[in-house]
């Protein structure tokens, strides 16, 4: 049998692979030691860690680890989550005591009790906006944005409609009260370094 190169274009144009396809893609490629892939909205993202990101995760862990388990707790680990093709690994993510995974052997997103985001330059719009967008899709309780170019933190709660319908900024060097939220706890960010 032989295809016209039309029906070809129109095969083509009909494809469109799946997160699962695109990270085995991914998991093929020689992607640079420390650098972090996500799939935002259909689009690959490789940004490199910086230490002054990596101590901000290191920093709220340590405060979490006071509230939760070991095991509750993740750092870039692939969730995916609602909307086109959304698999992030999320800089923190905190799961309900009793998450499992689902039969696939994937943590789902629907066990997030809190998720933080420590903004990278090249990457912050995402953070910002999309994963911002699939985290309240997703009814992520309470999302953190940490951000060290503007040494402000970001306190995103009641999930609703696909937006967050409260925000608090607080400074770096103030605490973040989440005694009110399912975090259960305060947050000091007197310590969180921040990028010139």
């Amino acid at each position: 049998m032989t295809i016209a190169l039309t029906d070809r274009t129109a095969m083509a144009e009909r494809y469109e692979p799946s997160l699962d396809d695109l990270f085995e893609r991914l998991e093929r490629m020689p992607v640079p030691e420390g650098y972090k892939t996500e799939i935002v909205e259909g689009t690959v993202f490789m940004s490199p860690r910086r230490g002054t990101h990596w101590q901000i995760i290191l920093k709220i862990v340590v405060q979490l680890l006071k509230r939760y388990n070991d095991e509750q707790i993740m750092s870039d680990v692939r969730f995916d989550f609602p909307g086109h093709l959304n698999g992030f690994a999320p800089d923190v993510v905190v799961l309900a005591k009793d998450a499992r995974k689902n039969d696939r052997g994937r943590w789902q997103h629907g066990d997030i009790e809190c998720v933080a985001e420590v903004i990278s330059e090249d990457t912050a719009a995402n953070d910002y906006r999309k994963k911002k967008r699939a985290y309240a899709l997703a009814g992520i309780p309470v999302f953190l944005i940490a951000d060290p170019y503007a040494a402000e933190c970001h306190v995103l709660t009641h999930p609703g409609d696909g937006a967050y319908k409260s925000e608090l900024t607080v400074a770096f060097g103030e605490k973040i009260d989440l005694t009110g939220t399912v975090a259960g706890l305060v947050l000091e960010t007197g310590d969180f370094p921040t990028e010139a």
